[in-house]
């Protein structure tokens, strides 16, 4: 690796990967060659992007602690909001560098994504993308099958969080770094794609390896409730709360914050110390 590519990843990950996340270079037109034009980073060839992932730490290491630390403006979304902060704090912490950052979820106004984030983790090598071309005479006939990322440590317990692209750094003798093909055969290719595409809430697909680390109970009830009712999950709103309108300091939908009181039960939860409830069932 080049040496200011390597300084530049020993960086971000001094800020990043003590809160769960994980952090690979790739250049730009890795991921563009891989695309149609309307999808295409439009930056030379050669520029430096990292990209960023959660692992299972996350959940523990950041989630919580930022919401412990952040009751003010309640959030649509606890998840997204602290990925942007710990992404945000990169940003300010290299101020002599432009950086550019996109959330996996960030759409243009067309609603066609800025990223397409299973690609960049595949062309980075963080994560073998997994998709229906790679079943040599496949099963699924005119049905609609989706591709999976599978980390080699994890499986799929883990989650593309965005890309941060240095525009004006550029790095053409970055050596490609391939990813793990760890699930190698037909026949778990097949399992793979089905589980994900056909029984994905029964979390199954996600040790298509034996993963180092899985979610705890607490983050798959966590994910396994619908985005709407995750604040209420946490005790950081009650379900009947509307949203109120968005503080013009912060550009994100608020809502209104509960009266001080008993902490909630929910809240709670938040606590290491108190035993989650059990995930839903598959």
């Amino acid at each position: 690796m080049e040496p200011k590519v390597a300084e530049l990843k020993q960086k971000i990950e001094d800020m990043l990967c003590p809160f769960g996340f994980e952090v690979y270079p790739f250049q730009v037109a890795w991921y563009n060659e891989l695309l149609p034009p309307a999808f295409h980073l439009l930056l030379p060839g050669p520029t430096l992007a990292f990209l960023v992932l959660s692992t299972p730490a996350m959940f523990d290491q950041a989630l919580k602690p930022f919401l412990q630390s952040c009751h003010l403006r309640m959030l649509t979304d606890p998840v997204d909001q602290c990925v942007a902060y710990h992404l945000g704090r990169v940003r300010e912490s290299l101020p002599e560098l432009q950086i550019e950052v996109i959330a996996d979820y960030e759409v243009h106004p067309n609603r066609r994504p800025k990223i397409l984030a299973q690609t960049a983790a595949h062309v980075a090598g963080a994560a073998y993308y997994y998709q229906r071309q790679d079943v040599e005479a496949d099963p699924w006939g005119s049905q609609h099958i989706s591709g999976v990322c599978i980390h080699p440590r994890f499986g799929g317990w883990f989650a593309i969080r965005g890309v941060v692209l240095l525009p004006g750094i550029e790095v053409p003798d970055l050596p490609p770094r391939k990813p793990h093909d760890c699930v190698p055969t037909r026949a778990a290719r097949i399992a793979l794609l089905e589980g994900f595409n056909f029984h994905w809430r029964d979390w199954t697909y996600r040790d298509a390896v034996t993963p180092q680390e899985r979610y705890s109970e607490e983050q798959k009830a966590y994910f396994s409730t619908p985005p709407a009712q995750r604040l209420a999950l946490l005790g950081l709103v009650q379900p009947s709360e509307k949203p109120s309108s968005p503080s013009p300091d912060f550009p994100f939908t608020t809502h209104t914050p509960k009266k001080p009181g008993k902490p909630s039960r929910a809240r709670s939860w938040l606590s290491p110390r108190v035993s989650p409830p059990a995930s839903p069932g598959p």
